[in-house]
């Protein structure tokens, strides 16, 4: 038989505890909310009626709704009032000994046959459980902040949790219009696992300098359409918050890439904790407010550094794939003189006739006037020899991704093109630099790796190598600009910005899968429900094409050569045995 949870109490009243409170009261339960001082009382209450009067003044709450709401919730200080209820979640701050306690503490006052639900997002539940005298009745009820708001609960069961119980507690969970999900007792559980490694590694290559905050934020939004950049989301967490979970995830994994950045320890010890303390990675306009302002470390708007770029008119895109016609369309539909170079005459013009059937599309849906249609396509001309790129200023290759075909194109560029012409390749995770030395102007040489499709996507990563020139740095950017473009800059090391932080994140959600943790698809909802991310990582995976992401994962291997990033064997067996995702209609799940 199904518990009923009726009355439910919530012990400790910060934003999670007191956002749970308010879920709670709004599904109609009576709540008893407690805290440890009158202090922590007021401000539970304050967050409430905060986060109510809000949702009064959008229309999503009536007045008299509201009042009811709050005449649900029982503020107390004393534990003793929990005597009465069916269920308490715990949600003291993240500190395994406090939780331990409070539930023993518990364990002595309510009913033997109430169950009890922690809200840590990293610590260990069995080790939280076993403190009381029922282990069997404890479990984890993960949500997520701000709990009115977002869906997701991690329901975590122990290997002593009772079936009936998390039974019982996922009924629960979705009473309350959550979408729950069934895992097991590891560091992190699924979002915070595979969201904070991503995060941490972020704090790494701001650390380091690698690129700048408002560039890695940038590429995170415009490259993945996530909706907000890692450093801006760690302010929003709380750097103290990450700083806790990711030391809890590495004492329990021992994983290096688990390990908190110093940069996030120094910076907590500062006091700058985010959004909550007024200045973390950014600068707000005060405590708790999320209004950026400019500070000492913000660019100045007209970036370059005062270097003087090259004039670029005249445009050579070397290639015939998706990658290349959409470049080439971007280029013509700016106004720039556009040659496109295949390796025959019958490959020219197919390319020629997707580029027509790009520009039809746009004019079919009203987003491009048939007038500057033609326009675009009288800038664009098709061409085999390479000489047809000598008076070229810019030519942007876009061949496959080797670098033996690579290599061979830039010798080619480097004998026929202008001296002064800037060479660009649009790799995604292979070393410009390799390309470089393929010419005798490695200066002139730089990366220009647009995303898919060029047409749509915003952003292009430039990516400078040890010897390209300021000057052409400048250029590429300038250029980007002109299109239309979001350029962020980063130095020449594998996967860039954007693979470099994305692909070990799927990689982990692959080995994830692999160890029997949690379905694709609990792992693809925790990620879009929990985290706001617009596609799972597997969704993600069949659509990138399985062999192109083991190619990237074994580059990013190859470079830092970190067990952590080593490619999942699962991956590695898909790819053998051809699922390669949507392309062939196989891969982590069936396409029709």
């Amino acid at each position: 038989m199904t518990r009923r949870f009726n009355a439910v109490g919530i012990v400790g009243l910060g934003t999670m505890g007191a956002g749970i409170a308010e879920v709670l009261a709004r599904a109609g339960h009576a709540v008893v909310a407690v805290d440890a001082d009158e202090e922590g009382l007021a401000r539970g209450r304050g967050h409430v009626e905060h986060s109510t009067g809000r949702a009064v003044a959008r229309g999503k709450l009536t007045g008299r709704a509201r009042a009811e709401l709050l005449g649900r919730i029982d503020y107390r200080t004393s534990l003793d009032s929990l005597a009465g209820v069916d269920l308490v979640v715990e949600a003291v701050p993240e500190r395994i000994g406090l939780k331990a306690d409070v539930l023993a503490a518990l364990d002595r006052i309510c009913r033997p046959d109430v169950v009890f639900a922690s809200t840590t997002s990293s610590l260990s539940i069995t080790g939280i459980g076993v403190r009381t005298g029922r282990p069997g009745k404890v479990v984890g009820m993960h949500f997520f902040n701000p709990a009115p708001v977002l869906e997701l609960v991690e329901v975590v069961r122990t290997v002593v949790t009772e079936p009936d119980v998390v039974a019982d507690v996922v009924a629960f969970a979705r009473s309350l219009g959550k979408t729950p999900v069934v895992i097991g007792d590891r560091a992190g559980f699924i979002a915070n696992a595979l969201l904070f490694g991503y995060l941490n590694h972020a704090v790494r290559m701001y650390e380091s300098r690698y690129a700048t905050r408002e560039d890695l934020d940038a590429a995170m939004r415009h490259g993945c359409g996530y909706p907000m950049g890692p450093l801006a989301l760690l302010d929003l967490i709380g750097l103290d918050t990450a700083y806790e979970i990711l030391d809890a995830m590495h004492h329990r994994s021992r994983d290096r890439l688990h390990a908190p950045a110093p940069l996030l320890k120094q910076m907590v010890t500062a006091g700058l904790l985010g959004r909550k303390s007024g200045r973390g990675f950014h600068t707000y306009d005060g405590p708790d407010s999320p209004t950026v302002v400019p500070d000492a470390l913000t660019p100045a708007a007209a970036g370059g550094d005062g270097v003087p770029a090259r004039e670029v008119r005249r445009v050579g895109v070397v290639g015939t794939g998706t990658m290349a016609t959409g470049i080439a369309e971007v280029f013509a539909r700016r106004g720039y003189d556009v040659v496109l170079r295949a390796r025959s005459q019958d490959g020219a013009d197919a390319a020629l006739r997707r580029v027509r059937a790009s520009l039809d599309r746009a004019v079919a849906r009203g987003r491009l006037a048939e007038a500057d249609r033609d326009a675009a396509l009288a800038r664009l001309a098709p061409a085999v020899p390479f000489e047809r790129l000598a008076d070229r200023d810019l030519v942007v290759e876009a061949v496959a991704e080797e670098l033996p075909v690579k290599k061979a194109v830039f010798a080619a560029l480097d004998r026929v093109c202008k001296p002064g012409a800037v060479l660009a390749t649009t790799t995604s995770s292979l070393p410009v630099v390799e390309c470089a030395a393929a010419t005798s102007r490695p200066g002139d040489v730089v990366g220009l790796h647009f995303f898919n499709p060029a047409q749509v996507m915003k952003l292009v990563e430039v990516v400078g190598t040890i010897a390209t020139s300021a000057e052409v740095v400048a250029t590429a950017r300038e250029v980007c600009l002109d299109l239309g473009k979001l350029p962020v800059h980063c130095g020449d090391r594998a996967g860039f910005i954007v693979n470099a932080l994305l692909f070990p994140y799927l990689n982990d959600a692959v080995k994830m899968l692999e160890a029997h943790y949690a379905s694709a698809d609990d792992i693809d909802n925790a990620m879009k429900v929990g985290c706001s991310l617009p596609m799972g990582p597997f969704e993600l995976l069949d659509v990138v094409g399985l062999d192109v992401s083991l190619a990237i994962e074994r580059a990013l291997h190859l470079e830092f050569r970190e067990e952590g990033l080593a490619p999942a064997p699962l991956l590695e067996h898909l790819v053998t045995a051809g699922r390669l995702g949507r392309k062939t209609g196989q891969g982590f799940r069936d396409h029709t």
